[in-house]
Formats: structure tokens, C-alpha cells, sequence
């Protein structure tokens, strides 16, 4: 059986954690279901449509739909060997030792995190738009986990 791992310094969120912007997502996707709602309603609603433009409104309706679902898309799933980025299109898995800093500086319309190789990664799952406070705290519970797990702390108390 093998033995419990260490705990880690209070303050850290439990592992796995994933940051997202909550209210945005459900904002986006309220507004998108709701659009579907509308448009389609209002393709059976008309009688001077015909069966192609009737369907044409109701693809219109599900391409805005999916445009909003993929701009509710983004995440930060933490866990113990590292960190996964869901941005709009794009997905990344990072080492825990390639993050070198969290930023979310005043004005940031999101999370950037600064790269081992030198980049900058922006990281769509922490937006202080509508949940300022909420995004605050996401940022510095990533910023803890970055510093703890990057640093090799963690590593040392695994290893002995």
C-alpha cells in the first residue's frame, strides 16, 4: 500500500483544481441557448419561409450558438505533474517547471503565464471581466501552486 502523500502548506487548493470564469460561461451560454431559442422560433413563426430558408435560420442560430460555446471553452486544470491550458481553440499541457511566473497585472484581460522557454502564455481560464474578486483569488491560488510546485518543495518532501 503505498504511503499518503505529504501535505501541502495551507492555503493551496486540493489537486486536481480547474479555474474558470464561471459567470461568463454561464452568461455565454445562456445568451447562445437563448439566441438558438429565439431565431428558431422565429424561422417556424414566419409562413412566407420556405423548408431551405427555415433551415437556414435554425444553422445561423446553432453557428452562434457554437461561436459562444467555444468563447465559454477556456479552463486551467492543475494537477500534481502539471498544468493543462484550455484556451478558445488551443489546448497545452505545461511541466510544472516551465511556469516561471502567474501575471494578472491591473487592466490584464486575463492570466499570462511566463514560460521557461521565454514566451508568454495567455491563460483565457482566469479573466477578471465580470467576477473581478473570483479571478483575483484564481490567480494567486495558480501563483501558489506555480511557487510550490515549480520550486522543487514539492519534489524534495516526495522524495525525502
Amino acid at each position: 500500500m503505498p504511503a499518503p502523500a505529504p501535505p501541502g502548506p495551507t492555503g493551496l487548493p486540493a489537486l486536481p483544481a480547474t479555474f474558470r470564469p464561471t459567470l461568463t460561461r454561464v452568461v455565454l451560454l445562456a445568451v447562445g441557448a437563448a439566441m438558438f431559442v429565439v431565431i428558431t422560433a422565429v424561422a417556424l413563426v414566419l409562413e412566407n419561409l420556405g423548408p431551405g430558408e427555415r433551415a437556414s435560420f435554425v444553422f445561423v442560430a446553432l453557428l452562434f450558438f457554437g461561436v459562444l460555446a467555444l468563447l465559454s471553452r477556456p479552463r486551467i486544470t492543475a494537477d500534481e505533474s502539471g498544468v493543462t491550458v484550455v484556451n478558445i481553440t488551443r489546448t497545452r499541457r505545461l511541466a510544472w517547471a516551465e511556469i516561471l511566473r502567474v501575471n494578472l497585472r491591473a487592466g490584464d484581460p486575463w492570466v499570462f503565464l511566463d514560460l521557461s522557454d521565454g514566451t508568454s502564455l495567455p491563460a483565457l481560464g482566469i479573466q477578471p471581466g465580470i467576477a473581478r474578486k473570483q479571478a483575483i483569488r484564481d490567480a494567486r491560488a495558480l501563483r501558489a501552486l506555480t511557487e510550490f510546485h515549480g520550486s522543487g518543495v514539492n519534489d524534495a518532501t516526495e522524495n525525502g
